[in-house]
């Protein structure tokens, strides 16, 4: 039996996360009396937070700031009774029931059921002018922003599946793709290195080997106008910047993307019994029916960039947070009955 003498609330619904999955299953379990308690996590809002404008989920004609979207969809699932508060989950507690909830800042909290929508978090190279511009010239999304720089030269960072398929996609819209991989040799698969040279061999695309980024110049007015390079013919030039044959330029381009992964935020669920896959993303039972966002744990559910490692958009995010929210009140409701069934019972057997 949990312990009770800690526990600052009881909620039958605790949301984990607080971007587009976790708000818009907010909305749905609010609507559904669930008195849904959202956790914003350490970075509220999500990816969204970093994108300047959103102009591919529905209903915003003219587009629409990212913070300001999540700020409107904070207040709509407030409107039906949501509760949203800063904290960051530390542990879910799954060994009894209620779920318990620990709180980076000590704070208890307990719930009937979860959700787990804290999303992905896209790896950075931390290197200056990175914090500056993101969201300003540089993104960690070719999908969400590269309608944006319509007709100026891109830089992809990376080696692998995502960087050759944003590169591909970028096409589209750049006067010219560039392609700034560590190494020699790509990780991505041979489909998508055949991809990215048929537009290589087009004049789409230019790639450039052995080269990182080591700085990104530019304001959030005026966006990128540079990056600095650095090359050396055996690969991984960082690790050998006083090597003689490392050589060092600046090189101008109108917008960066990172494409080098994603890190799922799934370390709260490590003491539970979720199953994970190799990259750490939360594993549902998906299919067709009902239940589709149910995880290994009884009353557990996951929706959004934690699981979704694959399309990772603002409006799949949102369709597998009311999904989850819709799974989560079908199981509350099972709950309800399973509860006035035994208090049906219990009374009969005393008389016994």
């Amino acid at each position: 039996m949990t312990d009770t003498a800690d526990i600052v609330e009881h909620r039958p619904l605790i949301i984990a996360g607080s971007g587009s999955a976790g708000l818009t299953a907010a909305i749905y379990a609010a609507r559904s009396n669930n008195e849904p308690l959202v956790f914003e996590g350490d970075e509220p809002g999500g990816q969204l937070t970093l994108t300047s404008e959103v102009e591919n989920f529905p209903g915003f004609p003219e587009g629409i700031n990212g913070a300001e979207f999540i700020n409107n969809a904070k207040e709509q699932a407030k409107r039906f009774g949501a509760d949203v508060k800063n904290g960051i989950v530390e542990r879910v507690d799954d060994s009894d029931r209620p779920f318990r909830v620990e709180l980076t800042n000590g704070d208890v909290y307990t719930a009937d059921a979860v959700i787990a929508a804290s999303g992905a978090s896209a790896r950075t190279l931390g290197i200056p002018g990175e914090d500056e511009l993101m969201g300003f010239g540089l993104s960690t999304c070719a999908t969400c922003d590269g309608a944006f720089f319509r007709d100026e030269d891109m830089l992809v960072v990376g080696g692998g599946d995502a960087a050759m398929e944003e590169a591909s996609f970028l096409t589209k819209f750049a006067d010219t793709v560039y392609i700034a991989h560590r190494r020699e040799e790509f990780r991505a698969e041979d489909y998508w290195i055949d991809r990215v040279m048929d537009h290589v061999d087009e004049g789409n695309i230019e790639i450039m080997r052995n080269t990182e980024v080591t700085e990104l110049h530019g304001t959030p007015e005026a966006g990128i106008e540079s990056v600095t390079l650095v090359r050396n013919p055996e690969g991984h030039p960082t690790d050998k910047l006083d090597d003689p044959d490392t050589e060092e330029w600046d090189f101008e381009v109108g917008a960066v993307f990172y494409a080098i992964g994603h890190t799922p935020n799934t370390d709260y669920l490590a003491d539970t019994g979720v199953e994970l896959d190799d990259d750490g993303y939360l594993k549902t039972v998906g299919g067709s029916g009902g239940g589709q966002t149910e995880t290994a744990v009884s009353g557990l559910f996951g929706a959004g960039d934690v699981v979704d490692y694959h399309y990772q958009q603002a409006v799949t995010a949102a369709g597998m947070g009311s999904k989850a929210a819709i799974d989560a009140d079908d199981y509350l409701e099972d709950l309800k009955r399973e509860a006035a069934a035994q208090a049906e019972e219990e009374p009969a057997a005393a008389d016994d």
